[in-house]
């Protein structure tokens, strides 16, 4: 599956299942702009593709802020004409019982996991439909599409992603856009790792693969949506769980 030619705009790229995906695209061909409120760090994952051959530059993108977002699309259509995919990887959760959330948790969740890849789409969708074509795919998480205990307001949000997928899916079919969706399953990533040990491990035993995702098997999936091989396929949604969560 190659991208030879294409831009990539990543969400979310300075670590975890956003870099992941960033290194893939880039190792598929694509040109990758990373966006991320990590500069530092978004920099090292910039720096680790260029030395392994790739084609990367990071842009400073804050998801929650429609002025940062506005920035950063400006820059990245001056450095590249146009972007071809859109990956919507940023997001932010944590596990807390329902009743003890906060208002300002409510609106910090939402913002980032629903209002984020919203506007993000939104800000570089014109083009794609003028052009007849593109391809957005957005990062969500399983917890949308089944619950998750202690994540209350994450699920909903992540549901609500994956909703705004399936619709925009019917409203961009017309014009060749294909919106797609990936949904974790729990994951090995720095996010993972601020939950207690005793959580993790529960993941890992009622996973039926017994062990937790890599952030590229993610990547993995996200760059068959990015990719020709997806050209007929639009508003799915594809769970990368090792089995935790099957619909029949």
């Amino acid at each position: 599956m190659r991208l030879d030619g294409k831009t990539a705009v990543v969400t979310g790229a300075a670590s975890g299942i956003g870099r992941a995906t960033a290194e893939v695209l880039a190792a598929a061909g694509a040109h990758v702009l990373l966006g991320d409120i990590a500069e530092a760090k978004g920099k090292e994952a910039v720096a680790a593709i260029r030395e392994g051959g790739g084609a990367a530059d990071f842009l400073r993108l804050d998801v929650t802020d429609l002025g940062s977002i506005e920035a950063f699309r400006a820059e990245a259509v001056r450095r590249r004409g146009h972007v071809d995919i859109v990956v919507n990887v940023a997001g932010w959760g944590r596990v807390e019982p329902f009743v003890k959330n906060t208002p300002d948790f409510w609106r910090k969740v939402i913002d980032l996991n629903l209002l984020g890849p919203i506007a993000v789409t939104r800000a570089f969708l014109d083009p794609m439909i003028e052009r007849k074509a593109g391809k957005v795919v957005t990062v969500s998480s399983d917890a949308g599409r089944v619950g998750s205990l202690g994540e209350s307001v994450y699920a909903g949000a992540k549901g609500g992603a994956i909703a705004f997928t399936k619709s925009l899916a019917r409203e961009m079919a017309r014009f060749s856009v294909n919106v797609n969706c990936v949904c974790p399953g729990p994951t090995d990533t720095p996010l993972l790792a601020a939950v207690p040990e005793k959580h993790r491990e529960a993941f890992v035993r009622v996973t039926p693969m017994q062990r937790l995702a890599k952030p590229s098997e993610i990547a993995d999936a996200v760059l068959f949506f990015a990719s020709a091989r997806s050209d007929f396929i639009t508003g799915q949604v594809l769970s990368v769980s090792g089995g935790l969560t099957m619909v029949g």
